[in-house]
């Protein structure tokens, strides 16, 4: 039963091992054993012994008294060297030297511009720089990462972020809300079909002392951001903040802004009264950040280059417009890898040519 078992094992096996073609050969040689005793003998079924014999049998020359004599026969090197020149073969090499320009290119946009490697090769393919054959996939090019082949290391990539079970939340009552509830803002907004819908929140640095404060509004559906740098968190900076970028759009701000949606702050206490006139103006409920999700999510991309802790007021005005670009040309696999500037100017030149 033992060695039924091992057979059985041993079936599936599609080559010998050098031991068992020593064996192989001795048997041939001997001719006491079929074909089919020998597989047994060896725990291999019998074609597998009839194919090995195909690849290592040889013809041998000899001279013996000034005559060339032929021998034909199995020899156990021949099968050993043939099977591992086809194994050989059979693996692709590492692809690494034909994709050296790609990985170039790579390197330089994870390490400058802090892009993902997901985002590196997203928007490759956009853009037809490489062909598929001269370019590496998302896993292949952590993997390339993770073996030290570029210049880029695991401690220069994005922080991974980790995704929870949807849960059902259930908004807090008997708790005052500023203005307009979310739950009347129309359905199409929530849907991210229209464009010119935003969301507000501020961001803070130091909170054991006064400190600058960061005005984040992004545009739902292209992901476009502005980042405006506030002297306070309170509703006269918001509100100055709030005209400066509508102005910047001069005659298309009232096409270009249709709502903008905020929590309770007390920062956005006015909004609904200084800008109800021109937009929808709508709050989330109270300890309800999902509800602004794509704005808590760009805020904590901005502390890849603003930490948490760190004072607002030690960052330039200039290194906080950085920092707004990246984010606008970070390229986005939501959006087919063209990025959120891409997309904004795309929907601003529609509204542009519909005037």
């Amino acid at each position: 039963m033992q060695t039924k078992r091992n057979i059985k094992e041993t079936q599936t096996k599609p080559r010998l091992t050098e031991i068992q073609r020593g064996k192989l050969e001795v048997y041939l040689d001997e001719g006491n054993l079929s074909k089919a005793e020998i597989a047994r003998k060896l725990g291999v079924c019998r074609a597998t012994i009839y194919n090995e014999i195909k690849r290592g049998t040889a013809t041998q020359v000899k001279k013996v008294n000034g005559q060339r004599i032929y021998t034909t026969k199995y020899f156990a090197a021949t099968g050993q060297a043939i099977t591992e020149r086809n194994v050989a073969r059979s693996r692709n090499p590492l692809k690494v030297n034909r994709v050296l320009d790609f990985l170039e290119y790579a390197d330089r946009l994870m390490k400058e511009n802090e892009w993902s490697p997901d985002a590196v090769v997203g928007r490759a393919l956009f853009e037809d720089k490489f062909l598929r054959e001269e370019m590496v996939c998302v896993k292949t090019l952590y993997a390339y990462i993770d073996l030290g082949l570029l210049k880029t290391r695991n401690s220069d990539l994005v922080s991974k972020t980790t995704r929870k079970t949807k849960t059902v939340h259930k908004a807090r009552k008997n708790v005052k809300c500023l203005g307009e509830s979310i739950e009347k803002r129309p359905q199409h907004v929530e849907t991210r079909d229209e464009f010119g819908h935003f969301e507000i929140d501020s961001v803070v640095g130091r909170k054991d002392k006064e400190d600058d404060v960061l005005l984040t509004l992004i545009e739902r559906k292209t992901r476009r951001e502005f980042i405006f740098k506030m002297d306070g968190k309170d509703a006269d900076s918001v509100n100055y903040a709030v005209e400066t970028i509508l102005e910047s759009f001069g005659e298309l701000a009232p096409k270009l802004f249709k709502s903008i949606t905020a929590d309770n702050g007390s920062e956005f206490s006015e909004l609904a009264e200084k800008f109800q006139e021109s937009m929808g103006i709508y709050f989330t409920h109270p300890y309800s950040s999902w509800e602004r999700g794509t704005n808590e999510n760009h805020n904590r991309m901005i502390r890849r280059w603003i930490p948490k802790g760190t004072a607002i007021e030690d960052y330039s005005r200039s290194y906080i417009q950085s920092v707004e670009h990246k984010m606008n040309h970070l390229p986005r696999r939501i959006h087919g890898f063209k990025t959120p500037h891409e997309m904004f100017e795309e929907e601003v030149k529609r509204l542009g040519d519909s005037a």
